[in-house]
């Protein structure tokens, strides 16, 4: 009776998280494809132009920021993850790893309005004085966004490389491969399935990120000309103008804009899903 009992809940369990998705396509798409419609799909998608108040709806520019950002933070981001997550798995001393591990939980915790703070009032003036500039722009948003990815791929990356049988280091060390090579030629190309894992969760993570966002890119409604010019991200920009946009095509073009953002989160997992299919995994 039990069983039947636990089968029933978890079946709910599934059909309810599947039916919170479905929903939220559902919403999405119900208001968002009219606005596109309206306004005109290639119009909305590459209109260079944000001006409400005139009717133009072009979110060509948050695209293109929201794209830069996250290459920004997977180039700064991940090669550092990464090689951490190498280091605490087969290089770090038992010692340091009690200290370090907590740490980088600690990151993961830390709310990300406290990142655009400490992104406001430190790295934004750094940026300055070096560059020349007023500070916020996309390099800055990249560096906030490379630090907040790190425990997300540090810890699903540290996972991955754990899981791969102890057999594999010993037997590249029994062939006379050194220390180094065993673990970046044996252990690694094995631990691959999740270390792709952990770059797209990271992905996801750069591409959804809001607040810190907010504070220190500059939220500029133009294509940006260089690293160092200001960006509006799409996730930004639906943020700052959903409290009053109202009803009507204003409020439908930032639901459209959601539309698309949940299309390039698609498009990262689709694309993970593949390349999982490649490794054969």
């Amino acid at each position: 009776m039990s069983e039947k009992v636990m089968k029933v809940v978890f079946a709910f369990s599934a059909m309810f998280s599947v039916a919170a998705v479905a929903v939220i396509c559902i919403f999405l798409l119900y208001n968002g494809v009219p606005a596109m419609r309206e306004i005109g799909f290639f119009e909305f998608i590459g209109g260079k132009s944000w001006k409400p108040t005139e009717g133009q709806f072009g979110i060509f520019p948050m695209i293109v920021g929201s794209v830069y950002m996250t290459g920004g933070a997977i180039i700064l981001g991940v090669p550092v993850a990464l090689l951490c997550a190498v280091f605490m798995t087969w290089f770090c001393p038992a010692s340091i790893y009690r200290f370090f591990k907590p740490v980088v939980d600690l990151l993961a915790g830390i709310p990300s309005i406290v990142y655009g703070f400490f992104g406001l009032m430190v790295i934004v003036p750094v940026m300055g004085e070096i560059t020349g500039t007023g500070g916020k722009s996309i390099l800055t948003g990249s560096v906030i966004l490379a630090v907040m990815i790190l425990p997300t791929v540090i810890n699903v990356a540290e996972s991955s490389i754990r899981a791969v049988p102890e057999s594999y280091y010993e037997g590249s060390m029994a062939l006379g491969a050194t220390h180094e090579k065993s673990v970046f030629s044996a252990v690694l190309p094995a631990a691959r399935s999740g270390l792709t894992a952990g770059v797209v969760l990271g992905i996801g993570r750069a591409v959804g990120e809001t607040m810190a966002v907010v504070m220190v890119a500059g939220n500029q409604t133009a294509v940006p000309g260089s690293l160092l010019s200001g960006v509006r991200t799409m996730t930004a920009n639906i943020v700052l103008e959903m409290g009053y946009a109202g009803e009507g095509l204003h409020r439908d073009a930032l639901v459209a804009t959601a539309v698309v953002l949940m299309v390039f989160v698609l498009i990262i997992n689709l694309s993970f899903s593949m390349l999982k299919k490649g490794d054969g995994r």
